[in-house]
């Protein structure tokens, strides 16, 4: 694939022309505040004046998630998605929804736990017996010790044990030679949790060369974090005491932990709102899917075209709405609907399903009826593909007041492929309930 180039002899008077419209501009603008208008300082006050203009008219920023940065900020965040869940329990008609996670809110709230310090090592590797582990943590602040089992090097997932996620700091010792399931598991660990890297090595060694060595294999954020120990429990103080000086200030370090387990919890709520959302959608964009295939099939036309569904696909997306709590009026919501349906017809989405169904349709004798009504089969895919793009838009802003149609405009495209692609994926089940629908269509014309 040729690289993509800008050509120096188009772009020279392209800036030259831009350059030569701006200078006039200033010029007669200039002449016009100081000869006609006699205003004082006509340059300077004409500069001012489009800066004001400028100002006054640039685009505006979409709005985005603005993360706090305190406890109490993280508390009213999550009880904001106990009240989604409250919500989700009314419409849904469901129970258990907001009270087991309210009770794990007001744990949080409440805990008093001690400072906590985990040591984690892989199999085959060795840490510290526990009572050098006490010596050398040792201060003016009790601290918990916990030695947790050693992690397997051949597993499925790298993922760090739940246990470990309350406790303050984690030290996790590194055999030497590095192995691949010491770095992948490294890689799960998030640099902005308070752990240490525990090497073993000998006096010998020149420590300097060891650390110049290990910055060459581990992950850039960790090179600070090497605590070295050479099997004494003198340098094994030494060596710690980075971990000493973070539990300098006990109140400050709880808060740094209490700050990390508010901010999971609410993003294992927003994940498990997410997920009853999109069940709640699915049973929506099942049952509207096909109500537009009936419309189509009841008054044909000779190519789909989204303004003879826009009813029903008004009344979904209103639904829609309800299910992710956005307070849109009725005009944007039909913008939004619009545009995406426009960009999903400019992919050529409906031709590509044509096909496709109607492929799936041959493969089984007693589906022929799928050729004579893949029109309304069509517009079902429609639907389908804009309805998932349009969910993906509305988890994308959900809590936003007023969402940035500018920016639509710019995602819709990427929004549609994405959902088309999802779909096209899930094209047998799709083919699978049409077989159900053409069924039932039968059944009830005879």
């Amino acid at each position: 694939m040729p690289v993509p180039s800008i050509s120096t002899i188009k772009l020279i008077p392209s800036i030259a022309g831009k350059l030569a419209l701006a200078g006039g501009t200033l010029a007669f603008g200039s002449w016009l505040l100081s000869d006609i208008v006699h205003l004082p300082g006509g340059g300077a006050g004409f500069l001012v004046l489009g800066a004001g203009a400028w100002w006054l008219t640039r685009p505006s920023k979409p709005a985005s998630f603005s993360e706090p940065s305190s406890i109490p900020g993280w508390i009213r965040r999550c009880e904001l998605v106990l009240a989604q869940f409250s919500e989700l329990e009314l419409s849904l008609g469901l129970e258990g929804l907001r009270s087991p996670r309210e009770q794990e809110l007001d744990g949080l709230k409440a805990q008093q736990a001690p400072l906590s310090v985990g040591v984690v090592i892989s199999e085959g590797a060795t840490h510290p017996s526990t009572p050098e582990l006490q010596a050398a943590l040792q201060g003016a602040n009790p601290l918990d010790l916990c030695i947790a089992k050693p992690l397997p090097v051949v597993a499925d997932a790298w993922s760090w044990p739940q246990e470990l996620e309350p406790l303050d700091v984690i030290l996790y010792g590194l055999p030497m030679p590095l192995r691949a399931a010491d770095l992948l598991r490294l890689e799960q660990l998030p640099t902005d949790r308070p752990a240490w890297l525990l090497i073993q090595d000998s006096l010998q060694d020149s420590r300097e060369a060891r650390q110049e060595a290990l910055s060459c294999q581990l992950p850039k954020p960790w090179c600070d974090r090497l605590l070295f120990w050479s099997g004494e429990s003198a340098d094994l103080r030494r060596g710690l005491s980075p971990v000493r000086r973070h539990f300098a200030q006990p109140a400050r370090s709880r808060e740094i932990t209490k700050q990390r387990l508010l901010t999971s919890l609410h993003r294992r709520w927003q994940a498990e709102l997410e997920q009853l959302r999109r069940a709640r959608f699915r049973s929506l964009l099942q049952r509207s899917q096909w109500i537009v295939a009936g419309v189509v099939i009841a008054s044909p036309v000779p190519s789909v075209d989204l303004l003879g569904v826009a009813v029903v696909n008004g009344l979904m997306v209103k639904e829609m709405a309800q299910i992710w709590g956005c307070s849109w009026s009725s005009e944007v919501l039909q913008v939004v609907a619009r545009q995406l349906g426009t960009a999903a017809l400019g992919q050529g989405v409906v031709e590509w399903s044509g096909q496709a169904l109607l492929g799936m349709a041959k493969l089984d004798g007693g589906t022929w009826l799928a050729a004579g009504l893949l029109q309304g089969l069509s517009a079902a895919y429609l639907t389908r593909v804009v309805g998932v793009s349009m969910a993906d838009w509305m988890a994308l802003n959900a809590g936003v007041a007023q969402p940035d149609l500018e920016e639509l405009k710019r995602q819709a495209p990427l929004l549609v492929a994405k959902a088309a692609e999802r779909e096209r994926l899930d094209l047998p089940g799709f083919a699978d309930q049409a077989k159900e629908w053409l069924k039932t269509q039968t059944v009830a014309s005879a």
